[in-house]
């Protein structure tokens, strides 16, 4: 068995963490970042992996940077044998990547060199990708730049959000690390570099890009809202009772129909496209929960003819 440093922040990297755990390794210490204001108090949070830390007993630190000489001795001197990260969202300097005897290994949620960077989830759904999968990576000071050990290849079906991508990702990355683990503890993890055909950067979603055009065709206007759903969610304006007001799309299919962009062709509020039509299938007022789209559109009182935008 391993002595491993975790570090990861959000509720994506908490089921590694539990397998890691629930394996046998021994985790010296968990990394993640500091609390932060949340919720309508703005009370200070801490993150899913700082809380689950600590109902495993486990140390936790939550430094701001670990660039200082001081963090990186406090990290050689937990003496580990691999630091295992996962989303954990600061930078690793080179003397931390180097202060365990087999380094850093980062779950990763692409097929590098597909998709590295900050959104690979949303960005393969987005552009339309038929798969994606998660890889276990030997971490370098380059941007997801790294030897691949291990990889799983997922099918992105035209139903799927990046909810769902994230919810498949986050279960079978946590299997895909403690496998490399074991093999990691036998000796036996290998890696191969990255090909140098095909690299691709998944930037930071930029709230200001999560509007709808429905002049883009219907595929690439359903891809969006499958992309940024739930976060931040693609939106558009709707006219509901005399005032525009901003929807978010959660759901969508591709659909038949005509018509010019936006308008509402139907009863079951499929909307025309530059190219196509899509329907919507689930939508959010601001401030309201999730609907449906046949109750959402009984309480709006849309009628057929109306331009969404």
């Amino acid at each position: 068995m391993l002595r491993v440093i975790f570090m990861g922040t959000p509720d994506f990297s908490v089921p590694t963490l539990m397998e890691i755990v629930g394996r046998g390794h021994e985790v010296v210490a968990v990394y993640s970042q500091p609390p932060r204001p949340a919720g309508r108090g703005m009370e200070e949070r801490k993150s899913p992996v700082h809380q689950a830390a600590e109902r495993l007993g486990l140390p936790v630190f939550t430094p701001t940077s670990l660039k200082s000489e001081e963090e990186q001795e406090k990290f050689r001197a937990l003496e580990a044998d691999v630091a295992v990260v996962v989303a954990y969202g600061l930078l690793l300097p080179k003397a931390i990547l180097e202060a365990t005897e087999e380094g850093c290994l980062n779950l990763h949620g692409s097929l590098l060199p597909r998709w590295r960077g900050a959104a690979p989830i949303q960005r393969a759904i987005m552009s339309g990708d038929a798969e994606t999968g998660v890889q276990v990576m030997r971490m370098d000071e380059g941007l997801d730049t790294g030897d691949v050990a291990m990889s799983e290849t997922i099918p992105i079906t035209d139903t799927m959000t990046a909810e769902d991508l994230h919810d498949r990702m986050m279960v079978l990355g946590a299997d895909l690390m403690v496998r490399a683990l074991g093999a990691l503890s036998h000796g036996g993890l290998t890696s191969r570099p990255q090909a140098e055909e095909g690299v691709t950067y998944a930037k930071k979603i930029d709230k200001a890009e999560s509007r709808i055009d429905f002049s883009q065709p219907a595929n690439e206007v359903h891809n969006k809202i499958r992309g940024l759903s739930p976060f931040p969610g693609a939106w558009c304006e709707m006219t509901i009772r005399g005032k525009a007001q901003r929807v978010k799309i959660l759901r969508s299919e591709l659909s038949d129909g005509a018509g010019e962009a936006g308008t509402l062709l139907d009863g079951a509020m499929t909307v025309a496209c530059g190219d196509g039509a899509v329907r919507l299938i689930e939508l959010q007022r601001a401030g309201k929960g999730a609907m449906k789209a046949e109750d959402f559109q009984r309480g709006a009182d849309l009628s057929v003819g109306d331009v969404i935008a």
